[in-house]
């Protein structure tokens, strides 16, 4: 196959998406991972487990962070520097993030007690897997660790990628554990609630992973490392993701269920959400009385109390406004930190999240 197949500018292959093309190669990942890799017989126990766990939480969901590795790079290198080799490797990087995203929520799973994700049971709740999804959770990760040596290990920017990973797993891990001390199981207390908390919980948390990771690793491959320009883009990408969460969250007790294919559960589940966080700011103490009556609880009559106070507030209002406020500072970030880095990255992101509805 020639140079150009997957560039989407010549041959049969350029009518091939991006998504399609990254679709395609995970059944090859896995038959790497599990086929090829090791190849001693007395792991052929584990490696068929490896290949159930790979194939049951890895697919699914939007895709979007594995798939800004290879949209971000198309905007990075010139389509002539983007050859079928360079390409397979950004695919194969975003896989690797979606399989961080598989490691996290295996183990989140776990700790959150949920029973189910993507509209299937949970890992840890099929019959027969229980606590051992935890090891499970462990071979999710060590797998990105095989695949990037196997494909990136004679690339400059290998020890670049390695280092962004494992920083940017230490971050998550941190979020988890703030938003795990923040509302933990069984224990109501608002007063941990605050706005400071709840951005530091997002920050390391959501936003590392989801948008710096994927473009800063693009930026690695198209041989931009400057601690300058990867400072730059993250002072974008994070209030990007900031947003994002804010966004979720909002959707959770506002969004369609037709439309978002989820019910939202943050009031019942006690979560540090920026619909409460918000909420508390601004209610009187009568209000907070209530709220802290029925935050937490299960039952329709408690939910139904939390989100007529939210309706009093006028919390679409705020958060609309919020919305508006974040996107002209997005704009701003982009115009001030970007001068190096084409504005498209960004803005690719950006139109993606801006007013959606799922």
């Amino acid at each position: 196959m020639g140079d150009n197949l997957c560039n989407g500018t010549h041959g049969k292959k350029a009518l091939l998406s991006d998504c399609q093309l990254f679709e395609g190669q995970f059944e090859e990942l896995v038959t790497e991972l599990t086929e090829r890799d090791l190849s001693d017989p007395a792991l052929a126990d584990a490696l068929s487990r490896l290949r159930e766990v790979l194939v049951y939480n890895s697919p699914g969901g939007k895709r979007n962070r594995g798939l800004s590795v290879i949209g971000s790079l198309r905007e990075l290198l010139p389509p002539n520097q983007l050859t079928q080799d360079v390409v397979q490797r950004a695919l194969l990087v975003g896989w690797c993030i979606e399989l961080l995203q598989a490691f996290f929520l295996v183990a989140d799973d776990i700790m959150d007690a949920s029973v189910t994700r993507r509209g299937q049971p949970c890992w840890y709740k099929k019959d027969g897997i229980g606590l051992d999804a935890i090891n499970d959770s462990f071979l999710l990760e060590g797998s990105i660790y095989r695949l990037l040596r196997r494909h990136c290990r004679d690339q400059p920017y290998y020890v670049h990628l390695l280092e962004l990973f494992t920083e940017t797993s230490f971050q998550t891990e941190l979020g988890q554990a703030l938003d795990l001390m923040t509302a933990p199981p069984g224990q109501i207390d608002l007063n941990r609630f605050t706005m400071e908390r709840y951005k530091a919980i997002v920050k390391y948390k959501t936003a590392y992973y989801s948008f710096y990771l994927p473009v800063a690793a693009a930026m690695y491959i198209a041989g931009i490392k400057s601690e300058v320009e990867h400072n730059n883009a993250k002072h974008i990408l994070l209030e990007m993701g900031e947003f994002f969460q804010i966004q979720d969250d909002y959707l959770d007790c506002y969004g369609d269920p037709a439309v978002t294919g989820k019910i939202g559960t943050d009031i019942q589940d006690n979560k540090c959400s920026w619909l409460v966080v918000t909420a508390l700011e601004i209610m009187t103490p009568e209000q907070r009385a209530e709220l802290e009556a029925c935050y937490g609880r299960h039952d329709d009559a408690s939910v139904e109390k939390v989100k007529a106070l939210y309706n009093t507030l006028q919390m679409p209002a705020l958060y609309c406004k919020y919305e508006d406020e974040s996107y002209q500072r997005l704009q701003k970030l982009i115009a001030g930190h970007a001068q190096n880095l084409p504005h498209s990255v960004f803005h690719n992101f950006a139109n993606k999240i801006y007013k959606r509805n799922k």
